[in-house]
This record gives C-alpha cells, structure tokens and sequence, in this order.
C-alpha cells in the first residue's frame, strides 16, 4: 500500500468515527450549532406560512396529553437531571409525523398538553376534561392514577393510552378495553433479560429487592421468569439499608453480597437508590442486572439501529436532551393513532379501539420489526433493547424462542397466562 492510500485511509476512518462520535455525544457547542439551525429553519418556515394541506380536512383528531406533577426525590447523584417535560416532545414529534401523511388524505391532528399540579385532584381535573368533550388520552400515570379513573363518568367512552405504568396488574385482572399500554410490562423486560442470561449460561441468581412497591413488582415478575427459564434464585435478599451510601457502599455492600455462589447479580430497584452502587463492590467479582447494569428498556440513548440514530437526531434539536422511554412512549401512542386512522378513515372510539386490536394494526417503530398490540391486554408487543448505561449488548426476544403467531410473544403473558377479562 503506498502513502498516499494510506492517509486516505486514515482520513476516511476519522470521517467516519468522527461522525460516529457525533451521532452519540454532542458538545454544548454543537448543540448551540444545531439551535441555531433549526431557528433559521423555523424563520424560513414562518415566512413560507404553514404547510398546506393537499386535499380539505375532512378529520380533526384532538389528542389530550395530561401528566402530573410529582414530589422531586432526593437523588444519591447528580449525573442525571430530573426531567419535568418527559412525554412532552415525543407527542410533539408524533403529530408532525402523522401531518407529513395526513396532509396528503386530508386529516389534521391537534394536541393540547395539561399538567395535574399538586394541589389539585387528578379525578376533578379528569373528568372535567372528559366533560369538554376531550375523548383520547396519552396519560403520564402511576398504577393507582390510572385505577382511579376507572370510576369516572365517562370513562368507558373513552381511550386511554399508558405511557408510564409497567404494572402486570393492569394487563391482567385490572384491564380495561379502551386502555392500551405503551411500555413493555415488567414480565416483558424479566423475560427478555432472562432470555439473554440463559444464553449466556449466568443461570444462578442472587436477586436483591428495594423496598418500593414498584420494586417488589419487578421482583416478583423476575421470580416468575426465573421458574419460566429454569433459572435458580441462589439467594434473594431485600435492601432495607438507609445510610448515605456515597460514603458506605465500600463497606455495606460485601459484606451484604457476601453467601451463596452465583453468576449474575440481579437488582430490583426502580428508583435507582442503591442499585448503581453495587458495582465493583460485591463480594465475588459477578456482573450486575435488572433496573442496573445490564437493563431492559423499550428505548435507550444508545440504540442506532434500524433509523432510531434518525430519531435521537430529530428529538435532540427539537428538546436539546437525550429521548428518555416516557417520550418514547408518548410518539408511539400518537403514532399508534395516526397510523390506525390513516388505515380506517374515521377517528370514532370504537373504530380505533376495534382497529388497534385487530391484526390488521402494525407500527413501524425503529426496531427492525413492526410493532402491533395484544388483543387480549392492549399491551404494545415489541423488542426489548439490552443495555449497559453506554452501549447497547443485544436484542430481545433471543434467537431460538418461538410462538406459533409472534416470537414477540415469547416475552411477557402470552394469552393462555393472562387472567384479563374485558
């Protein structure tokens, strides 16, 4: 090879790292670089006027995003910012989504945002909202928010998308026929987890609990995986510690990690108050798992695949912060719609419910496969990213796991083990 190749190998390889780099971490510089663009853009725009619609507007679907505002928790770090907008921006980018067709067959979509504050009622502030004629909600709630408007006037009259709860719960004996679920469940991400520890062989666990509700759910849904895989819990232990662990980590978790023989340490901890320092301090040198470490998600920062480095591009000029789950979720339930109305040309209740349900429904969502829900819960069936907090490791379902309709269906109830009832 002679010289002159070789440097331009050399410059080829930085085009592309560098390029690579860019695509993953943007400096505040290049951030400030992109605003600036995207202003020059939205002055061209405001003097161009708005995208005229081809054909009249025959369908105007209004969608209502309502989230709550919630306690801010102390935080053992302060690497990661509290984000108050979460659901917000991938509504946002869903509705430009679905104008790009429906501009074309003549459907317009409108998006009004509310926020429950502190002091006031969810239930009031809900139904009031149902009183004005509001009729499809994309909803940022708990379990128990979202139980409680099951007694509200009105709500069966309604659809309801979830964007937030991974309960089992309300996939199961607390379904409803008009609410869809957004994020895989807990049994989804235990199962899809499970499935790669399997591959690897890490087939002994040592499970560790927090003392949170949600926590005890995860828990338990990586218990029912565990007998699922023929997995064997080694020891199972709750962290009910309450010291400031910046400073204790080094000599509580050893001692606390101290037992049993096993692979992989798995965490159930939600919140992240202690999972992220179990790390390089267990007794035994075993990778970590679960809510930490090597985790379940339905979206992650670091996933490029399949047209998503496309979409973390898009979301990041449009909020200057990386697309957290919750705003993942959000562009799905209002893609999800878009979708089935362009498909059925009406946007009444029942048509979308009976269309979303149906087999006919399918979503592209950046993840190499089409994405549809599950007749029997309304849970999104989709592939469960594997992630270490830098780098994406793989891809759930596995390779090997089969189901007679959908290896997507390998992950989490399959419709014999669910207990929902509409």
């Amino acid at each position: 090879m002679n010289i002159k190749n070789f440097l331009l190998g050399c410059l080829f390889f930085v085009f592309i790292f560098s390029n690579k780099v860019d695509s993953r971490e943007l400096s505040i510089q290049q951030l400030e670089e992109r605003k600036k663009v995207d202003l020059e853009r939205t002055e061209k725009r405001k003097k161009r006027g708005k995208k005229a619609f081809s054909k009249e507007i025959t369908l105007t679907t209004k969608i209502t995003f309502v989230s709550m505002e919630r306690k801010i928790p102390p935080v053992l770090s302060n690497l990661d910012p509290i984000l108050t907008d979460e659901g917000f921006y991938g509504v946002k980018l869903a509705i430009e989504d679905n104008l790009t067709t429906g501009r074309f067959v003549g459907h317009d979509y409108k998006a009004s945002f509310h926020r429950v504050s502190l002091d006031e009622k969810l239930n009031e502030e809900f139904e009031n909202l149902i009183d004005k004629g509001h009729k499809i909600f994309v909803v940022d709630f708990t379990e128990d928010e979202i139980l409680s408007l099951k007694n509200l006037a009105g709500f069966d009259e309604v659809i309801i998308f979830n964007i937030r709860s991974k309960s089992d719960s309300l996939r199961n004996e607390s379904c409803a026929k008009n609410i869809f679920h957004m994020p895989p469940s807990y049994s989804m991400l235990s199962d899809a987890l499970t499935q790669y520890l399997v591959k690897k062989k890490w087939t002994k666990w040592f499970l560790v609990t927090g003392p949170d509700q949600n926590d005890k759910n995860y828990s338990n849904a990586l218990k029912e995986s565990a007998k699922k895989f023929n997995i064997k819990i080694k020891e199972e232990k709750v962290w009910d510690f309450t010291s400031d662990l910046r400073r204790t980590a080094g000599k509580e978790v050893p001692i606390f990690t101290k037992g049993s023989r096993y692979d992989v340490l798995v965490v159930a901890d939600e919140k992240g108050e202690f999972g992220e320092y179990l790390a390089y301090r267990t007794w035994d040198p075993r990778p970590i798992a679960g809510s930490q470490g090597l985790k379940p998600n339905s979206w992650h920062r670091t996933h490029e695949q399949w047209g998503a480095t496309q979409m973390q591009n898009r979301f990041r000029r449009e909020s200057g912060r990386w697309m957290a789950e919750i705003d993942y979720h959000g562009w799905l339930a209002v893609r999800s719609l878009g979708e089935t109305i362009t498909r059925i040309q009406k946007n009444g209740i029942e048509e979308i419910i009976e269309f979303l349900r149906s087999s006919s429904f399918g979503l592209g969502a950046y993840k190499g496969v089409k994405v549809s829900f599950r007749s029997w819960n309304g849970q999104l069936r989709q592939p469960i990213l594997l992630a270490a907090p830098r780098s994406m490791v793989s891809v759930s379902p596995q390779d090997g796991y089969i189901h007679p309709f959908s290896e997507l269906d390998t992950l989490g109830k399959d419709k014999p083990e669910s207990t929902c009832k509409f």
